[in-house]
């Protein structure tokens, strides 16, 4: 089985307030934020936009997140290394890290069982 897109894009920032807000000028709408400095974004039928505050300590990352279907039926194909199999997440999903040719990591989403 295959991924099927892009499922959304995950991002840090050093400020939740001031990221929602640069993006809601940009015309993403609040889906909903939570009591910890994070919400999810979303603008029409794309890819929703996740964003979490962290530490000044910490730089702020993005990171894409590609959506699978059912985690069970994944199998990597050729030149895609397994570093983390699907395991269930806090959010309610389940989440596999895999790894390109050129050493970039990547997140695949599927739902909760």
């Amino acid at each position: 089985m295959s991924t099927e897109g892009i499922e959304a894009v995950f991002l840090t920032t050093h400020n939740w307030g001031r990221t929602a807000g640069f993006f809601q000028s940009l015309g993403y709408r609040l889906d909903f934020e939570t009591d910890h400095a994070s919400g999810q974004l979303r603008n029409g039928d794309g890819p929703y936009l996740f964003v979490a505050e962290v530490p000044e300590s910490e730089q702020p990352q993005a990171r894409i997140v590609l959506k699978v279907p059912d985690a069970d039926a994944f199998r990597p194909g050729p030149g895609v290394e397994l570093l983390t199999p699907f395991e269930d997440t806090h959010y309610g999903t389940r989440e596999a890290t895999v790894r390109d040719p050129d050493g970039r990591e990547w997140t695949l989403q599927a739902p909760a069982k």
